[in-house]
Formats: C-alpha cells, structure tokens, sequence
C-alpha cells in the first residue's frame, strides 16, 4: 500500500525542500569554477569536499569551528588550515586552489556555517552531472527491504527517474515524523508523513476557531 501511494504522490506536483540560497550561490559558483578547468579538476573539488563533510561530521571541534562567527582571525585561519588538512585526506594530496578560494571566500564573508549546505548543493550538482538520481526516503524506524524495493522499483518508472543514468534510494530514520514516509529527490519533497497531516489539522483547527 505504502508503495502505491508513493507512486500516486509522485504522479502530482511535488514541492520544493527548504535550502539556503546563499549556500546554492557558493555551491553553483565552485562547480562552475571548477568544470571550466578540467573533469580531474571538478573530481578532485568533489574528492575534498566530501573529505571535509566526513571530517565535521566526526570532529566536534571542526564543526564548532564553522558555525562560530565570533572567532578571532587567528584561529579562524588555524581553524580554515584543519579544514585543508581533512579535504587532503590520507594520501596528503594538495588542497586545490578552487576549494582554497571557497573556504577564503566564506570565512571572509563570515558565511562558513553554510558549508554544509555548500557541500551538500556541490554535491547535488555532480550527481545530476553524472546522471544520478538520489533519492533519500525518511521514515520513522527502518523500512522492511521488500518495501524497499517495491518504492525503488515504483520511482523508477517515473519521468524523473528515466532520465537519469543511476538511481540510488536511501533509507534514512527520523522518528519525529512519527509514520508515513517523506521522499527527497533533487529539489523536490514528497510528504507523506503522520506528523505533516498532524500540522496540517491544527492549521485547520487554528484557522475554524
């Protein structure tokens, strides 16, 4: 059932996810910067992107870092050559100048707490240069695999879904949604959750009284 509806819901107009312009801004401006240059070059910006995302993700200190605009322009630059080191990853490569200039850029802007938001649209922009489609499906406790794959084989009879070269769905578990699914993909949101038709009655309720 939950994959009949999914594909019935796909079938309308979905809605756009929140996101931060700005950090789009940076994320368009590095990909075009570094897609003029050469295929090696966009790669490896990718490469010490994600390098960078993993290292917040595990480094507390490194993720304070970015989203404290307060600190002095001393450890502001020990905290941007941290960031270097993470994007050099374990073979030591050298940090591009592209993502050198993005990191400059944002500190000097006083914008590096939309990094995540800058890696995350960067990376949106290779997958659609690789013809990817990620599809990220949200529910309260893991989905069972058969739904899985029911919801996997169900997107990829879509419009969207034939275009691209590659589709990976990923289950992702927030139990604030309390059931149903919400379906990410590209820019677009499709909410089927418990806790989405929950707001939407107390809107009624509000509004009736």
């Amino acid at each position: 059932m939950l994959a009949r509806r999914f594909v019935a819901a796909a079938a309308a107009p979905a809605s756009s996810r929140a996101a931060s312009s700005i950090a789009l801004k940076y994320a368009h401006a590095t990909y075009g910067a570094a897609s003029k240059q050469s295929p090696a070059a966009l790669n490896q910006v990718d490469q010490e992107l994600t390098a960078i995302a993993s290292a917040l993700k595990s480094n507390p200190s490194l993720n304070a870092f970015v989203n404290n605009p307060t600190v002095s322009a001393k450890d502001r630059q020990k905290g941007l050559e941290a960031l270097f080191t993470a994007a050099e990853g374990p073979k030591k490569t050298p940090v591009s100048a592209t993502t050198k200039n993005l990191f400059a850029i944002l500190s000097e802007n006083g914008r590096l707490k939309e990094t995540p938001g800058v890696i995350e649209g960067f990376a949106t922009l290779m997958s659609e240069h690789r013809g990817e489609l990620n599809v990220v499906v949200t529910s309260a406790s893991p989905l069972p695999k058969d739904i899985m794959t029911r919801l996997e084989n169900s997107l990829k009879t879509s419009q969207t879904a034939q275009k691209a070269k590659t589709v990976k769905v990923t289950n992702k578990v927030n139990p604030t949604i309390i059931g149903g699914i919400v379906v990410d993909f590209g820019d677009k949101t499709i909410d089927l959750s418990v806790s989405s038709r929950v707001n939407k009655l107390n809107s009624l309720l509000q509004e009736s009284v």
